[in-house]
């Protein structure tokens, strides 16, 4: 049974990577069709992230009351439902409306299931299972790329996507006594759990730290992605034809790096996961600063890839055990939250900086949130190991006085 429910969310993760590279791709004969500014895209991509941050904030309080089965299922109807507008939309008004279901069903099934696999199955399986979304990420420009080529119809791809989703949709209805049965589960461990506000999860030791680590790290994968080409390009004088061949290869390095990273959990713990995608992070970083030949740029884009891989997965298991399985749900949507903000502003403000300072500084830059990456998980690593001595203190005092 677990297992059968296993397969159904590593096929949600797919489904979940589908929508969000879909934009990007149709968005030159969008703007045309609508005769909309090309840069309009960003006005889209901010309504959906906002859709997400929010979603992502509330979404523990509502999967404490309805289930992880039933928001995971509304959730991907939410999406098929903005996919299936987008298809239909008559203007830009639309697609932005459309905008708004996308990024609500994206937030809140993006952290009931990270939550749900955190708790319930191995951490191999978290970084194959984000390694399964970037296989829809990768997939959904082949499909509207597909459709753009044979008919130059983007309203295609949105709707091919729109009736995968909603075939999703039916599997998870169908599932629902299975999510039923672990949901039993988890009522039965945390009896005397209680609903906490938001300040007070924040609040919680620890919180911060994390929550930073979460920040600067989508900040890291959003940036090097978003800007990496144009770095190659403008400070470094290589050609925008190689410049988007080597940062494909960034993302590659993430995908398979994930898969890797789902065997290296069987003889790592998180925490050690975590500290070598930074280490290794750093050492892409320094490739990109030094001024070697240009193939050297090609490695460092592979290996900040490699490094970025495994941090995500494993901060996103390591919840239940930083905070405690009874609130780990409403610091993971939190968490998933911060991470959106992140990934969502901290790439546009290199961009407004870039104007000032110029682009030979995107890696400093990159050094920088890394260095803020480090230094919270470290600081984060030194409150569990506190809590941890407490707790053999008091166990040792309890069995002393007895």
């Amino acid at each position: 049974m677990a297992t059968l429910l296993l397969v159904i969310i590593y096929i949600a993760f797919i489904s979940l990577g589908l929508p969000d590279s879909l934009l990007g791709p149709a968005w030159p004969i969008i703007h045309k069709d609508f005769q909309v500014s090309i840069s309009y895209a960003g006005i889209v991509t901010m309504i959906i992230s906002g859709g997400t941050i929010l979603s992502s904030f509330f979404s523990g309080k509502l999967i404490k009351r309805f289930g992880t089965g039933k928001i995971t299922a509304v959730s991907v109807f939410l999406t098929a439902a903005g996919l299936a507008g987008t298809y239909f939309s008559p203007g830009f008004l639309w697609i932005c409306l459309c905008g708004i279901p996308l990024g609500i069903g994206a937030g809140a099934v993006d952290s009931a299931l990270n939550n749900f696999v955190a708790l319930h199955y191995k951490a191999k399986h978290m970084n194959w299972l984000h390694c399964f979304w970037g296989i829809g990420a990768t997939a959904g420009p082949l499909i509207m790329s597909f459709f753009i080529r044979k008919n130059n119809n983007w309203r295609m791809g949105y709707g091919a996507i729109a009736i995968l989703q909603i075939i999703l949709v039916a599997c998870l209805i169908l599932s629902l006594p299975l999510w039923k049965k672990f949901q039993q589960e988890e009522t039965e461990q945390t009896t005397d759990s209680i609903d906490i506000k938001i300040s007070k999860l924040i609040s919680l030791p620890g919180a911060k730290p994390a929550l930073t680590s979460f920040f600067c790290y989508c900040a890291i994968e959003a940036t090097a992605g978003l800007w990496g080409s144009s770095y190659l390009v403008t400070a470094k004088g290589i050609s925008a034809e190689v410049a988007a061949r080597w940062i494909s290869l960034y993302y590659l390095g993430i995908t398979i790096g994930r898969f890797l990273s789902g065997f290296l959990s069987l003889k790592m713990n998180n925490k050690t996961l975590i500290r070598l995608g930074q280490i290794i992070i750093l050492i892409g970083v320094a490739l990109l600063a030094l001024p070697l030949f240009d193939i050297f740029q090609m490695f460092a884009f592979i290996l900040i890839g490699l490094g970025c891989a495994p941090i995500y997965p494993a901060m996103l298991h390591e919840t239940p055990n930083r905070f405690g399985k009874e609130i780990s749900q409403g610091i993971m949507g939190i968490q998933m939250a911060v991470a959106y903000v992140g990934g969502t502003f901290m790439s546009p403000l290199f961009g407004l900086l870039s104007k000032l300072i110029g682009f030979q500084w995107f890696p400093a830059f990159l050094l920088f949130l890394v260095a803020i990456m480090l230094v919270s998980s470290e600081m984060m690593n030194k409150i569990l190991k506190h809590r941890k001595n407490e707790v053999q203190k008091d166990t040792v005092e309890a069995l002393g006085s007895e």
